[in-house]
C-alpha cells in the first residue's frame, strides 16, 4: 500500500512539474511574439473610448497619493478618462488625501461607499464604484499600484483590436522587490507566475486569469454578469471563469505594466496568501459543482488546472514527504527508495531550471544573486506554501460546515 501511495504521489507531482515546463516554453514563445501586433493595432487607436479606472481603497493613506500621481501621469486623454477612488469605509486619511488630489484634477473623483456596500471587501467596493462609472471600458487598479504611463493605453488597445477578448490583462512588477528576502521571493514568484501560468496558458490555450489589478474589461460584460461576486475572496479568478462562460477569452498583453507593493513581513504575506488560497478553493468548488450548467466546457480544463494546483499537487507533496520521513524510522518496505531519491533530485533541478529560464525573460533579473535565491526558495518559501494551502483548506472547510460569514482581509501597506 505504501508503495502504491508513494508512486501515485510522485506521478501527481511530476505531472505538474512537466506541465509547468510546457507552460514555461509557451511563455517564452509569447515573450518574443506579443509585441508584433502593436504596429498594426495602433492604426485603430485614432478615436479612443471613454475609460473608467476603479481604485478600491480601504485605509490606503500610506499609498494612495503615489497611486493617484501615477494616474495623473497616464498617457491617455484626460477628457476620455475618469479615475474613481472608492473610499471603502476608511478610518484613516484615505478620503481626504484622495479628495485633495481630485480637487486639482477634474478627471479624478472620490466616492464613499454606503450600506449595504460599505466595509464588505473589494468585490462590494468595485460593484459600488461601477455604479458611479460611465466608461465603455472598466480598468481596475489596486490602491498600491503605480502603472507606467502607457499602461491604460495598451489595455485599451487590446480591447479595441481584439473583439473576442472580454478582458485584457497586463503585467505587474514588484516595486519593493529588494526590500527583504521575502520580497525577493515574491518578486521571483510573480515573474514566474506571469510568464509561465499567464503567458504560457495564453500561448498554448488562449486562456489567462484576470488578476486583482492592471486589467481592462468591457462594461457590457460587467453589466451582463451582474458585477463582482461578493462572496468570493478571489474575485478575480471567479470573474475570469464567468467571462469565459460568456464565450470570450482573456488575453495576456504584457505591454501594459504596473508596479505594486508586496508584503514585507511574513505575517502580512501569510494573511494575504491565505485569502488567495481560500478564494481559489471557493472558486474551484463553486464551478465544479456547476459543471453541467457551464456553457463552455473548455473552462473545465482550467478548473482542473486549479484543482491540481490547490488540491492534488499539494496533497501529493505532503503524502510523498510523509511516507519518505516515516520510512526513515519505520521500514515500509518501499521498493523504489533509490528511484524516489533520483526523482526528487530531478524535480529540484527541474524547478530551478523552469524558474531561472522564466526569470531570464526579465533581463534585470538574470543575476547570480537570484540564482541562489531560487535554490533557497525551493527549500523554504515553496515548502511554506504547502503548509499555507493546507491551512487555507482547513479554514474553508470549517467556514462551510459552520456557515461562517466570509471575512475580507485587507493587505497591510508599508511606507
Amino acid at each position: 500500500m505504501a508503495n502504491f501511495l508513494f508512486v501515485t504521489s510522485l506521478i501527481v507531482i511530476w505531472i505538474m512539474l512537466l506541465y509547468h515546463m510546457f507552460l514555461m516554453l509557451g511563455g517564452y514563445f509569447h515573450f518574443f511574439r506579443y509585441e508584433n501586433v502593436i504596429p498594426e493595432w495602433k492604426k485603430a487607436m485614432k478615436t479612443l473610448p471613454k475609460v473608467s479606472v476603479l481604485i478600491p481603497a480601504h485605509n490606503e493613506a500610506v499609498v494612495i497619493e503615489n497611486t493617484l500621481k501615477s494616474m495623473v501621469r497616464l498617457d491617455y486623454p484626460k477628457e476620455k478618462l475618469e479615475v474613481i477612488v472608492i473610499n471603502d469605509n476608511s478610518s484613516d486619511a484615505t478620503g481626504s488625501i484622495a479628495r485633495k488630489i481630485a480637487a486639482q484634477h477634474p478627471f479624478i473623483k472620490v466616492v464613499d461607499t454606503v450600506a449595504p456596500y460599505a466595509g464588505k471587501g473589494k468585490s462590494s467596493a468595485l460593484n459600488y464604484g461601477f455604479q458611479a462609472s460611465t466608461g465603455e471600458y472598466i480598468i481596475v487598479y489596486d490602491a498600491d499600484n503605480t502603472p507606467e504611463p502607457k499602461a491604460v493605453y495598451y489595455l485599451v488597445m487590446g480591447l479595441m483590436n481584439d473583439e473576442k477578448a472580454g478582458a485584457i490583462v497586463g503585467k505587474f512588477r514588484v516595486a519593493n522587490a529588494k526590500k527583504s528576502l521575502l520580497t525577493r521571493f515574491i518578486n521571483i514568484e510573480t515573474i514566474t507566475f506571469q510568464w509561465m501560468a499567464q503567458a504560457g496558458r495564453w500561448f498554448w490555450f488562449k486562456m489567462a486569469t484576470i488578476p486583482g489589478t492592471n486589467f481592462a474589461i468591457r462594461r457590457s460584460i460587467i453589466e451582463e454578469l451582474g458585477g463582482w461576486d461578493e462572496k468570493a475572496l478571489s474575485e478575480d479568478t471567479e470573474l475570469s471563469i464567468r467571462v469565459y462562460n460568456l464565450g470570450y477569452y482573456i488575453r495576456f498583453f504584457p505591454a501594459a505594466v504596473t508596479w505594486e507593493q508586496e508584503p514585507e513581513t511574513w505575517k502580512v504575506w501569510w494573511r494575504q496568501r491565505t485569502r488567495w488560497a481560500r478564494g481559489n478553493q471557493y472558486v474551484i468548488t463553486k464551478f465544479l459543482l456547476q459543471f453541467f450548467k457551464l456553457q463552455r466546457k473548455a473552462i473545465v480544463f482550467d478548473l482542473i488546472y486549479f484543482f491540481f494546483t490547490y488540491f492534488l499537487f499539494f496533497f501529493g507533496v505532503i503524502l510523498s514527504n510523509t511516507i519518505f520521513i516515516v520510512n526513515l524510522f519505520y521500514d515500509l518496505n518501499l521498493t523504489i527508495g533509490i528511484v524516489s531519491l533520483v526523482l526528487w533530485v530531478l524535480a529540484f533541478l527541474l524547478f530551478v531550471t523552469e524558474v531561472f529560464i522564466t526569470l531570464s525573460i526579465e533581463k534585470t533579473e538574470m543575476t547570480t544573486e537570484n540564482f541562489f535565491i531560487v535554490i533557497l526558495m525551493y527549500f523554504s518559501y515553496s515548502q511554506l506554501w504547502i503548509v499555507l494551502v493546507m491551512n487555507a483548506l482547513f479554514l474553508e472547510i470549517k467556514r462551510v460546515i459552520l456557515k461562517q460569514e466570509i471575512k475580507w482581509y485587507k493587505t497591510e501597506r508599508f511606507e
